[in-house]
């Protein structure tokens, strides 16, 4: 049974850091990609970042580059998308989601149609 479980959200200011987490079981990094992704009130859903099977390099949205890093602790199970320099539109619900991805992690996340998602966490960005 795939699950995924978010956690670390919270209230930021801008120009702030936050880290937040995603615990798994039921599945490998191996055979699957994981992606975190995020939707603002009244937004679409929007891919951030992803890790594709069996890889450690990550892809970013042009957005996040440079400011976000996703990275991973396979002995925990647990991934994490560390955000640093946070700005108010930066503000959504961050979701984490595996996947095959059979095409890649950026078709991945331009599709945006994954099999497995988490609950999600709230991040607000706010003085």
């Amino acid at each position: 049974q795939v699950q995924l479980v978010e956690s670390g959200g919270g209230l930021v200011q801008p120009g702030g850091s936050l880290r937040v987490s995603c615990a798994y079981s039921g599945f490998s990094l191996n055979y699957y990609a994981i992606g975190w992704f995020r939707q603002a009130p009244g937004k679409e859903r929007e891919g951030v970042s992803c890790i594709m099977r069996g890889d450690d390099t990550a892809y970013y949205a042009d957005f996040v580059k440079g400011r976000f890093t996703f990275s991973r602790d396979n002995a925990k199970n647990t991934v994490y998308l560390q955000m640093n320099n946070l700005k108010p539109e930066d503000t959504a619900v961050y979701y984490c989601a595996t996947d095959t991805a059979p095409f890649g992690c950026e078709h991945a996340i331009a599709v945006g149609s994954w099999d497995y998602w988490g609950q999600g966490t709230q991040v607000t960005v706010s003085s």
